[in-house]
């Protein structure tokens, strides 16, 4: 019998080959010379990577053409992640960033690895930590070293960093605003706000930057550039503390409030009313319509869907609601449209605990209050919900690979998202002594690090820095 044309036996062996996984691919590449060279075609191992991360840079691998192989990619990325999930000795390392000597009131990476497109060759994220001991500081996470600290000033109390642009912004308790070089901790600009709170809010339109501050007093200022030059300023909660500060992914609209007052709601403005004001009109600007806002988020995959937590009029209770926020032109005026997708009420039984809100996607938030964490969809249904602290949670970081939660027992939990959905307890690290330390107050993550604070008994905090390895 004759046998087939060698091109329709590999074309064969590659559709077969789709039906198998990572490991018995690389098993059946080394049956034969013909297995081989069919499990080696990068069509299948692109199809692998894209089937499971939907984004992938193959320049990650670095500038090597050597180092351009999809297999590579996958086989190197599978590697991190697997670490990433078990958190077995030998699985990451653990830095000790110290040299504070005040309370740590905030922490930021300034270079870290993107989780939705990692760069896998990468391993020299930055974090920024601020401090009541007046300094500012940047660490590197996978070495542990300081990289540079600036001068002393006043108490610190909040930071945010630009990472497209490497700046560092930072506020003080005399109301003062700064932003910072973030190669060489160099001062660039300053502003007085004369608040001794601030609320730190930064983003861009197009190459416009600006710069949003919530102060004390109830009211929204907003500065542009890395001058720090005013462009307006605006009240929205008199005479209570601007607490809330988001801007939508399509960057249209601000919203702004506090968590202060149950009667009290949160206002949403149309950015541009801010970023570039009109003489002769007042912004534009709608209220929200609940009221004594708990927490507050932006679905990150949609253009302006904002979801509240707040007070219902049953005292104690609270509810979660999600708004579409949207401009309607007529012919006289201009109007936004704060209109409600859904709402559902919440069994929290935490009343002076403090809510802590984030969005995965369109259909996901996750929330923390007291000792639990919830996981909801957006119509309500309770997806899950674990108790793994045994104090209350202070800090959450939620990216599209994991949550990470913080807790005053002095542990941090990394849970992990399953294809389908589901969020999986996986592991704890452990920050130290409760002999030397009280909890972990705050924490950050890129996607092959976590950087938490770890609040000393002795009034100096310490960075713990964990870096998984690929």
């Amino acid at each position: 019998m004759d046998l087939q044309p060698p091109h329709l036996i590999g074309d064969c062996l590659i559709h077969i080959f789709t039906f198998l996984t990572e490991d018995d691919l690389i098993n059946a590449s080394v049956v034969c010379k013909e297995w081989y060279e069919a499990a080696e075609t990068p069509w299948l191992w692109r199809r692998m990577c894209l089937q499971r991360w939907s984004f992938c840079n193959l320049a990650a691998l670095g500038s090597d053409d050597a180092n351009h192989s999809w297999k590579r990619y996958y086989k190197q990325r599978n590697h991190l992640e697997n670490h990433m999930t078990r958190g077995k000795s030998g699985d990451y390392t653990c830095k000790s960033l110290r040299g504070h000597t005040g309370r740590v009131v905030g922490l930021v990476y300034l270079q870290g690895n993107s989780s939705l497109l990692p760069d896998l060759s990468k391993s020299s994220a930055v974090v920024c930590s601020a401090s009541t001991d007046g300094t500012l500081r940047a660490w590197s996470v996978q070495n542990g070293e300081k990289l540079w600290c600036s001068p002393v000033q006043n108490p610190l109390t909040g930071i945010i960093a630009d990472e497209k642009k490497e700046v560092i912004i930072t506020s003080d308790s005399t109301g003062l605003i700064k932003s910072w070089q973030g190669q060489t901790g160099q001062e660039l600009a300053s502003f007085s706000t004369e608040s001794s709170h601030c609320k730190l809010l930064q983003f861009n339109i197009n190459n416009d930057w600006f710069l949003i501050v919530g102060t004390r007093g109830g009211s929204i200022c907003t500065l542009a550039d890395l001058t720090l030059t005013k462009k307006s300023s605006l009240m929205v909660c008199d005479p209570f503390r601007a607490d809330v500060l988001l801007v939508s992914p399509d960057k249209k609209w601000i919203v702004a409030g506090t968590t202060e007052n149950v009667d009290l709601s949160l206002k949403v403005i149309y950015s541009e009313s801010l970023t570039s004001p009109s003489e002769d009109d007042d912004p534009l600007c709608q209220t929200v319509p609940v009221r004594g806002c708990q927490a507050a988020v932006f679905i990150p995959t949609q253009p302006a869907r904002l979801a509240i937590i707040h007070h219902t009029e049953l005292r104690g209770n609270k509810a979660l609601t999600v708004f579409d926020v949207s401009i309607k032109k007529m012919k006289y005026k201009t109007e936004i449209q704060v209109q409600q997708v859904e709402s559902f009420s919440l069994d929290l039984n935490h009343f002076n605990s403090q809510i802590l809100l984030e969005a995965k996607n369109s259909n996901c938030i996750v929330l923390a209050a007291g000792k639990q964490l919830f996981v909801y969809s957006l119509k309500g249904v309770l997806l899950a919900s674990f108790t793994d602290h045994t104090m209350p949670i202070s800090s959450i970081c939620v990216d599209s690979f994991r949550v990470v939660t913080a807790s005053q027992d002095l542990s941090l939990r990394v849970l992990t998202w399953k294809n389908d959905g589901d969020l999986e307890s996986q592991y704890h690290l452990l920050g130290g002594s409760h002999t030397m330390s009280r909890g972990f107050t705050h924490v950050a993550c890129d996607y092959s690090s976590i950087v938490a604070s770890v609040e000393g008994n002795n009034g100096k905090d310490v960075l713990k820095a964990y870096s998984f390895t690929s």
